[in-house]
C-alpha cells in the first residue's frame, strides 16, 4: 500500500516574507490544523535564529522546530568560531542539505528564511525537497494563493521595511479572511542592520486594524 506525500502534509497556514530596500518582513497566522480540526490557536510560527536571521514554519510541528533547532546551532557555532554572524546564505544552503538528506524519511516542512547579512537584505524559500529559491516576496501554505493576490498587487522594488510590514499584514489578513486554515491572529517580525525585532500587539494595530 503507497501513500501519498501529500496526504501527510498540514495544508492549513499562511505565512509571508517581503524584502524590501532595508530589511526583511516575516509574517505568519497563529492558527495550527490538521484538516478541519484547530490543533492550537497560539502557535508561534516565526523562529528567531540569530540577530540578524529568522524563519517561518509551515508543515509539521516536529519537523519544523528540529529544522530551527540544527540552524540555531550552527548559526551559533559560527558565531563564536568566525566571531561574525553566519550569512544567509550559507543558512539556506544548510537547510537544503538537511532536506535533501533526509529525502528517505522527509521533513515534512516549507521554511522562508530572511535576515540581514554583509549583502544586505535577503530572504529564501526551501521546501520539503530541498530546493533552495532566492525570492523578493513569497507566501506559503494553504493561504497563499489569497497572499499572492495582494503581494503582487502592492509589492515593488523600492519598498521600505515600514512599507514591507504594512502590506505582510494585510496578504496574511485576507487570507485569514478567505482560508479557514488560517486564522487567530499575525505575528510579524522586522530583520534589518539592527536586527530581530518582533512586533508587540500595540504596533501591529498602529500599521492595520486587527
Amino acid at each position: 500500500m503507497t501513500t501519498n506525500i501529500d496526504e501527510k502534509i498540514l495544508h492549513g497556514t499562511t505565512t509571508v516574507g517581503i524584502k524590501a530596500s532595508d530589511g526583511v518582513v516575516l509574517c505568519a497566522d497563529m492558527r495550527a490544523s490538521a484538516g478541519y480540526f484547530i490543533a492550537n490557536n497560539n502557535t508561534m510560527k516565526i523562529q528567531k535564529i540569530y540577530d540578524h536571521v529568522g524563519l517561518t514554519l509551515a508543515g509539521g510541528v516536529a519537523d519544523a522546530q528540529n529544522l530551527t533547532d540544527i540552524l540555531r546551532y550552527h548559526a551559533n557555532i559560527h558565531a563564536v568560531q568566525k566571531n561574525e554572524n553566519i550569512p544567509i546564505r550559507s543558512l539556506a544552503r544548510l537547510c537544503s542539505l538537511v532536506f535533501h538528506q533526509n529525502r528517505g524519511y522527509p521533513f515534512i516542512a516549507d521554511i522562508l528564511l530572511g535576515g540581514y547579512d554583509q549583502d544586505g537584505p535577503q530572504l529564501f524559500n526551501i521546501d520539503m525537497f530541498g530546493s533552495v529559491e532566492k525570492k523578493s516576496y513569497v507566501t506559503t501554505g494553504s493561504g497563499s494563493p489569497v497572499a499572492y493576490g495582494v503581494l503582487e498587487d502592492e509589492y515593488r522594488d523600492d519598498l521600505t521595511l515600514e512599507d514591507a510590514k504594512g502590506i505582510a499584514l494585510r496578504a496574511v489578513k485576507a487570507a485569514i479572511v478567505r482560508n479557514i486554515g488560517t486564522g487567530d491572529g499575525i505575528n510579524i517580525a522586522a530583520i534589518d542592520k539592527n536586527g530581530f525585532q518582533l512586533l508587540t500587539k500595540e504596533q501591529k494595530k498602529s500599521i492595520i486594524p486587527l
